[in-house]
């Protein structure tokens, strides 16, 4: 049954609005706007709030993007950080504070990157990273581009894996970083090679594994989604 307005994940009616036009792509927690910053944001074009990016409809349901509140959020990712098959691949595992440090880094952080819940059909089910993988350490182990994006992402609940919903959000989630990022010609991930199932799923929803990277602690398939080739693949 889709959720009733009463979830705490329903979306709100000022969701829509949390963008404003005339600072969209201006995010920086914590800091004031400053003379010495400007040139900083000119160049970096910040993310704005995925809150405001609306609902993508997948062959699953309907599906949004949620940025993360630790007061709300941080059993339920604590949960999942510490299932198996996660950790493996994110090695989160631990109490609550370890999940917490590693989210309130970028909650805390300059706005490169944003921490959000795939909310589908109203249900918190998975757990994403939008970056600007320009303006990552990453950038440097690869060519990359002006306003490339990047994802980080995790299946949450080990009953939704394996049934080919990975394929279709990663599709729905690329596709809602390139329409609402029109600077953005390439959405970039860099899944674990060893981790096969992430791995398929990145390349049946149009990804194309551009090269194998060496990463620090791990070895890497350099995922790419180009904006010219949405339609086609």
């Amino acid at each position: 049954m889709p959720s009733t307005d009463a979830s705490p994940y329903a979306p709100t009616a000022t969701a829509a609005a949390a963008v404003d036009p005339a600072t969209a792509g201006i995010r920086i927690p914590g800091r004031r706007l400053t003379a010495r910053l400007l040139p900083l944001l000119a160049e970096a074009e910040l993310l704005d709030s995925p809150a405001g990016w609306g609902t993508a409809v997948t062959p699953a349901g309907p599906f949004r993007l949620e940025p993360v509140r630790l007061g709300r959020d941080l059993e339920l990712l604590t949960g999942w950080m510490n299932d198996p098959e996660v950790a493996a691949y994110w090695e989160l595992a631990g109490p609550a504070a370890v999940t917490a440090t590693h989210v309130r880094s970028q909650l805390d952080g300059n706005g490169h990157s944003i921490p959000c819940l795939g909310v589908l059909d109203g249900k918190p089910m998975s757990y994403w990273e939008i970056y600007r993988a320009d303006l990552d350490p990453l950038s440097r182990h690869y060519p990359a581009r002006p306003h490339d994006a990047g994802i980080h992402l995790l299946i949450g609940d080990g009953t939704n894996r394996g049934r080919g919903l990975g394929t279709a959000l990663l599709r729905a989630v690329a596709n809602l970083v390139l329409d609402n990022r029109p600077r953005c010609t390439r959405v970039i991930a860099e899944p674990d090679i060893r981790n096969t199932p992430s791995v398929s799923a990145f390349l049946n929803s149009g990804f194309r594994c551009s090269a194998e990277i060496d990463l620090p602690g791990k070895r890497a398939a350099l995922m790419i989604r180009e904006r010219a080739l949405r339609n086609l693949i």
